[in-house]
């Protein structure tokens, strides 16, 4: 076949509906499909329209078929699926849902069930708290289902017919060893009985292990074989859309919060901050979230305020302000305290002081929260790319870049589909798929 006329996609099955995007060898994007569940008037409220099975499966199926229609030139190889992490569906034995799926930000909140995991959850584990993988399978027991997938493993199987596909990235929070590759023999413990039949089989995010069933690709309009590659987490996918790919690219996300993410060598495990490890082929991706960010700006200013404030800022000279930017008590990493209080006092008369002081309190605390990593254990920060609200004001990344003292890269893509399609691109290489 030739290289000029294969692609791969990538699907992102996300909160607010499903992109697809296609890319060839090169990894230049030649198409992108979205389908906003808020579009569909199938009698589902808004609210509720991101835990419809039907309008997962819909959304995959018409962004797929947007895009193949679209490079009517161009023949689909290989494709993967990236989905929330933390949100599971109970299935019987032909994949059909036994209930509604429990999302990423649904609760647990059987007690029970959180201290027996608790009890046996070694430390590093990804597994516990209320929103975890593991807490809504054992929740779906009582349904005896023939397993319990997360989102993107059942869109694996409905493309291929066999719903017992996973990847690394979406089973860490649900107990699996990504360090091992194997489920480990506590899980039973902690649920009294042996739940593992009811997980599916785990694949390193980009290895193949599956194909997109004939059925399918005559529905789709794909006229050749199409290998599935195992995907990821919609947050470890858009982290890949930036184009990190080296021991040591970081990127930050400046939305609400701060989230930061390191490309280390060796797997960094520090549950004590919310610090865990994603398997990437052989590399890791390390990551962990503060609450400072730009929900503290949005509290004090506008949009077009913190446009004409930042305009007054001199990033040649410090504010002389200490600040530590929380909207309210309580912070996660670099320091775990549910108590730590915000510190954004004395506040000047000035409004573009005070603004300079609090863009200068946030860029400490990315330094800091990378340096946390690496004291961890993971490498030094060698480049940073940033994604999000923040990544456009270009005296916040000044401010950044002095503190840091590293090269900041621009983001190639903040689509997560670009992300997973860059999975099936790998994939694709490795196999001679071209």
């Amino acid at each position: 076949m030739s290289s000029t006329s294969a692609c791969v996609l990538g699907i992102d099955v996300g909160t607010s509906g499903v992109r697809v995007i296609a890319i060839d060898r090169s990894g230049r994007q030649l198409a992108m499909s979205k389908f906003l569940y808020s579009e569909v008037g199938t009698g589902v409220s808004v609210d509720d329209a991101y835990r419809s099975t039907e309008l997962w499966w819909k959304g995959v199926q018409r962004a797929i078929k947007t895009v193949v229609d679209e490079l009517a030139q161009h023949v689909v190889v290989a494709l993967a699926v990236d989905g929330t992490s933390g949100s599971m569906l109970p299935i019987d034995r032909t994949g059909e849902p036994l209930a509604e799926p429990l999302m990423y930000n649904d609760s647990v909140h059987d007690t029970r069930i959180l201290a027996s995991i608790a009890e046996v959850m070694p430390q590093e584990s990804a597994a516990g708290g209320a929103t975890s993988g593991l807490a809504k399978v054992m929740t779906f027991t009582n349904l005896k289902p023939h397993a319990v997938l997360h989102q993107a493993d059942w869109i694996v199987g409905k493309l291929s017919g066999n719903f017992t596909c996973s990847d690394a990235n979406n089973a860490l929070k649900t107990g699996f060893d990504p360090v091992a590759m194997a489920w480990p023999e506590w899980i039973s413990s902690a649920a009294s009985t042996n739940i593992l039949p009811l997980l599916p089989h785990v694949a390193k995010p980009g290895d193949q292990v599956e194909a997109v069933s004939d059925q399918v690709k005559k529905e789709l309009g794909l006229k050749a074989d199409v290998k599935i590659i195992a995907g990821t987490t919609d947050g470890c996918a858009a982290f890949l859309a930036t184009g990190a790919k080296h021991t040591g690219d970081a990127v930050t996300s400046l939305g609400s919060t701060l989230t930061l993410k390191l490309l280390s060598d060796t797997p960094i495990f520090a549950p004590e901050f919310g610090v865990y490890s994603h398997r990437i082929g052989d590399i890791w991706l390390a990551g962990g979230a503060s609450n400072t960010g730009g929900a503290v700006l949005s509290h004090f200013f506008s949009a077009t305020e913190l446009i004409e404030l930042s305009a007054n800022i001199n990033t040649n000279v410090s504010s002389g302000l200490d600040y530590y930017p929380l909207v309210k008590p309580g912070e996660r990493f670099p320091i775990n305290d549910p108590d730590y209080p915000p510190r954004i006092e004395p506040r000047p008369a000035s409004d573009s002081l005070f603004l300079h002081g609090l863009l200068e309190g946030i860029a400490e605390v990315e330094r800091i929260a990378y340096q946390k990593l690496t004291d961890s254990g993971a490498p030094q920060v060698r480049s940073v790319r940033t994604v999000g609200g923040g990544a456009a004001n270009a005296v916040f990344t000044r401010i950044r870049q002095s503190r840091m003292s590293v090269d900041f890269e621009p983001a190639v893509s903040e689509e997560a589909a670009y992300g997973t399609a860059t999975l099936a691109k790998a994939a694709a290489d490795k196999e001679t798929l071209w």
